[in-house]
């Protein structure tokens, strides 16, 4: 057996044995995963991975159930109101995609989001109208609450999205001014309310004349994005755009 061949009988056979002692499981089902998978996901649950759609909005990429362009909220001369002009998700917000964003976000499971940054960068390509982005910026987190939690997760996301893509990271420019309470509970209005001024742009120069894609776990109403778009828009950025992981319903 060459040295080649007998170091990687010898990493797989590692990789077993730790399997054996530290079994992995599906993030969504909890079954054992094989010991050399390399998805946090069985491949079941990862198929579960869907697209938004088939008809979304135009604008916000939230799900259309009754059909048409728009959703209720951004139909007719609602549209040209927002600053961030167009919302879309790599996936859908269901039994498969929680368990990945709750352990990136809640449980410490920083590792699973290169899994989920290249999941994103993977299906960018469908979306065109997402195709003129030249600046990739996180949502940032107040400096108490990334302290407390020790990485912002949005982050992470786009530090893999953007190895996989090529595009540029910029993740100081776009800062978190207000610390503001979780939107969990929070309705529509509640959240644009909760966000209003809760971000700025402290280096306009790296902005101006670019079009951003914001970059988040998930998207519900929108009302962090549209927060984030407001001051990306106001510091100079040409068009803001967004794409998350997840899209909730």
């Amino acid at each position: 057996m060459s040295p080649f061949n007998f170091k990687t009988q010898a990493l797989k056979t590692g990789k077993y044995l730790l399997h054996i002692l530290f079994p992995r499981t599906c993030f969504s089902c909890n079954k054992d995963l094989p010991y050399d998978a390399k998805a946090p996901l069985c491949v079941s649950c990862e198929n579960g991975l869907t697209l938004p759609g088939p008809l979304i909005c135009a604008r916000c990429g939230v799900v259309l159930k009754s059909g048409g362009a728009h959703c209720f909220h951004c139909r007719g001369s609602k549209e040209d109101t927002f600053k961030c002009k167009i919302i879309r998700s790599a996936c859908n917000f269901n039994e498969f995609s929680r368990g990945l964003v709750h352990a990136l976000k809640y449980q410490g499971a920083d590792y699973v989001a290169s899994y989920m940054g290249e999941f994103m960068a993977r299906r960018f390509s469908m979306f065109t109208e997402l195709a003129g982005a030249n600046l990739v910026i996180p949502v940032p987190l107040y400096k108490a609450r990334l302290k407390k939690r020790g990485y912002n997760q949005s982050e992470l996301l786009a530090r893999a999205f953007c190895k996989a893509t090529g595009l540029a990271l910029d993740i100081t420019s776009l800062v978190r001014v207000r610390d503001t309470q979780s939107q969990t509970h929070l309705g529509r209005k509640e959240r644009q309310e909760n966000m209003a001024d809760a971000f700025a742009v402290n280096n306009p120069q790296a902005v101006k004349g670019k079009t951003v894609l914001l970059m988040d776990d998930v998207a519900t109403t929108g009302a962090t994005l549209e927060a984030c778009a407001q001051a990306l828009r106001k510091a100079g950025a040409k068009r803001v755009m967004a794409f998350t992981f997840a899209r909730e319903s």
